[in-house]
């Protein structure tokens, strides 16, 4: 923790400027959802766009996890747990979309009713 004054005022620039990245963060995010001149990849929202924003979205939450709840201060045991978090996000995200490329129509799972 900050004891000295110096080391208070490196603290609130520190806050102050990954503020201003979150803040910067947000704007080009809606930039990139509303102004066509912004837009990646085909017009409208497509993979690109959801890809663009959902990488801004964990860079902002990733500053915020680090700095904001100090995760850069912890030990390794908590890297572990936010690491394995996250891999398991990633894998839950795999599964699901494993299963929109792969359904199952067994007659037994899917009547069609």
């Amino acid at each position: 923790m900050a004891d000295t004054p110096e080391a208070i005022r490196k603290s609130v620039r520190t806050y102050m400027f990954v503020g201003a990245v979150l803040f910067v963060g947000t704007i080009v995010t809606v930039l990139v959802a509303t102004v066509p001149a912004f837009d990646v990849g085909e017009h409208g929202f497509d993979k690109w766009d959801c890809i663009l924003g959902l990488t801004i979205a964990t860079i902002k939450a990733s500053l915020v996890a680090f700095i904001f709840m100090h995760l850069n201060h912890e030990k390794k045991a908590v890297y572990w747990l936010f690491g394995s978090g996250l891999c398991m996000v990633c894998s839950l995200a795999g599964l699901t979309a494993l299963a929109m490329y792969s359904p199952i129509f067994d007659k037994y799972f899917f009547s069609g009713h």
